[in-house]
């Protein structure tokens, strides 16, 4: 067998698997097809002891005659955004956790010889989701899109959509009760109804491989005419390829490049990929690079890189709760960039998906992460299937993204045999659906008697990055006294410090020793770097976090305020102090490594 059959082979064989585990079915760059756009205002009844079900509020009845009982009207409730959380667009609503019934009315003019899709891009954390009085289903995952098929159920005229959106904290939930963020509640991201042809291009992937010589990937039709010829051009390198489809509409490809600029943080080049069947034809803008590890590096396109970064929550303190638009989210970015970051640590759930292409088209490396977050049921079996079932759908979503390099299983989970099954088969899961990026989370450590910090999570054995969070000098004494510690980290991989960090109001200025000062804040940025300086395999970094956030757990009445204070930027986006020492840091690391 030639090796070009041979790759051939290999790599159709890789493709064909590829996202099989997930059961995925969501038409892929939605907002590149035919859409309408469905957010704006939408009626809304609070719901906390779930009388909707049982009075039907899903079946948006209006009263008949003045002697019918009806005890709701959609028509005359007051309205939210969509998208956009709850509780920021209603005081009263600030800490609600429970139901609340939305409702809008639409109208199409369905085709003959068309399909329809509604595509929900998240909604916390429970939805059931009718159109017409008819339940089309129901997902749970807050972060992660989902859709519906509606094509024989949607009316031409006048339509209506119901959703009983739940953001009810459970124990067997993932995110399970106690967690660090707020529980922004409703439809957050846009909704959107979708026209396709009868059978439609519904996925496809494109990768470099790991040579750099060829791109790889496929494409995957959806509809009864499955098989086609179908084309796939790289308009700006003069590349196509065209190959047939399979009985199931699959074509899987690998074609050698030329003249193609890879991806990269100092060279963010991405190409307008055009996709042909018979029956649908689709765009898209797609990078093209290769991440692995080598020994205790960490290479982009083959080169070492040192990860420059920041953690993030998506919450833009301009503005109350969710970020609502492109924009906003792109601020965020551009402050990571103003600390000359090259990474973001995206946490502690997938983020809207305009970050990745943000950050595709910004230059920035991404880890994205699942909320597996601090203990959970481990286990519950319908608990591990959720966190599959979100990591599948944020996988599937970002696929294409070049910026997207890290995919996270967790965020400070307990060392245990319980907890080392359920994630293990999660880091087991990621290397079936994505061979083309690393596989991580941020664990823990512990400090021995001599103020030692050592790592022995044997998860850690399952990951491509040794990455650990630790605060020594904030919830482990004092600024002041860092230097008196040191690491163990006796690593084989590369090391990132996924998280560290101490709190600071902005524009409250003390001595070094006084706590949520400026001046604390600075100090210890300037002792831990020193500290971790000392780690052989450290390749990078992400401070915690780049603004100060929202959170119910912060109660402290002075300096908190319902705030977490350790961001570089206030909430009002003023530098605090430690920004500069970080961006000292990034400085010098960049000019160790190169751009």
């Amino acid at each position: 067998m030639r090796k070009s059959s041979f790759l051939c082979f290999v790599f159709a064989t890789i493709f064909t698997n590829l996202f099989a585990q997930g059961q995925i079915n969501i038409i892929q760059n939605i907002k590149a097809r035919n859409i309408l756009n469905l957010d704006g205002k939408w009626h809304y009844i609070v719901d906390p002891y779930n009388t909707g079900d049982g009075s039907r509020f899903f079946s948006n009845k209006i009263q008949g005659s003045p002697d019918e009982l009806v005890e709701y009207d959609f028509s005359s409730a007051p309205t939210l955004s969509v998208p956009g959380d709850w509780n920021s667009q209603q005081n009263d609503l600030l800490y609600y956790e429970g139901a609340v019934w939305y409702e809008r009315d639409f109208v199409a003019r369905p085709k003959q010889g068309k399909r329809y899709f509604l595509n929900f891009g998240a909604v916390n954390y429970k939805a059931d989701v009718y159109l017409n009085g008819r339940l089309l289903g129901t997902h749970e995952g807050g972060f992660t899109p989902f859709q519906f098929e509606v094509t024989d159920k949607i009316e031409d005229g006048d339509n209506f959509i119901v959703v009983k959106a739940d953001n009810t904290r459970y124990a067997e939930n993932v995110p399970a009760e106690n967690f660090d963020w707020w529980n922004y509640g409703g439809i957050t991201r846009d909704v959107v109804l979708a026209e396709m042809n009868e059978t439609y291009i519904n996925d496809y992937s494109l990768q470099l491989t790991n040579d750099m010589k060829n791109v790889t990937g496929y494409v995957q039709l959806n509809g009864m005419q499955t098989s086609q010829q179908v084309t796939v051009q790289i308009m700006e390198a003069n590349l196509q390829i065209k190959i047939p489809t399979n009985s199931s509409g699959r074509a899987t490809f690998i074609f050698p490049i030329k003249n193609i600029e890879f991806w990269s943080p100092e060279n963010p080049q991405l190409y307008t990929i055009k996709i042909l069947a018979t029956s649908d034809t689709t765009t898209d803008h797609i990078g093209f690079r290769t991440i692995e590890t080598k020994g205790k590096n960490i290479l982009l396109n083959g080169k070492p890189i040192f990860l420059r970064g920041v953690c993030l929550h998506e919450e833009n303190p301009m503005i109350p709760g969710r970020p609502r638009s492109k924009s906003d989210l792109k601020m965020l970015l551009s402050w990571a960039k103003e600390l000359n970051c090259n990474y973001v640590r995206l946490t502690h759930y997938p983020h809207n998906e305009y970050m990745s292409q943000l950050a595709d088209e910004m230059g920035l490396l991404l880890w994205e992460e699942v909320p597996v977050y601090w203990s959970i049921d481990w286990e519950n079996n319908d608990t591990y299937e959720s966190a599959k079932q979100q990591l599948s759908e944020l996988i599937y979503r970002d696929k294409n993204r070049a910026s997207v390099i890290i995919w996270s299983i967790g965020n400070e989970t307990p060392n245990t045999d319980t907890r080392n099954k359920f994630m293990g088969d999660l880091a087991d899961h990621v290397r079936r659906m994505d061979t083309t990026r690393l596989v991580s989370a941020a664990l823990l450590g512990y400090i021995d008697s001599t103020k030692t910090f050592r790592m022995n999570d044997s998860l850690g054995k399952k990951l491509d990055l040794l990455s650990f969070n630790e605060y020594i000098g904030w919830y482990i004494e004092s600024p002041a006294e860092i230097p008196q510690y040191n690491f163990a980290i006796d690593a084989d991989k590369p090391v990132i410090i996924s998280e560290f960090g101490a709190e600071a109001l902005g524009g409250f200025y003390a001595d070094t020793a006084t706590r949520f000062s400026e001046e604390m804040q600075e100090l210890f940025y300037k002792n831990q770097f020193k500290l971790i300086s000392d780690i052989p395999a450290l390749r990078g970094t992400s401070p915690w976090v780049l603004v100060d956030f929202r959170s119910p757990k912060r109660l402290n009445p002075i300096y908190q305020e319902g705030w977490n204070r350790k961001g570089l930027y206030t909430e009002t986006g003023k530098k605090k102090k430690a920004f500069f020492v970080v961006k000292g840091w990034n400085d010098a690391m960049q000019k160790k490594y190169g751009k």
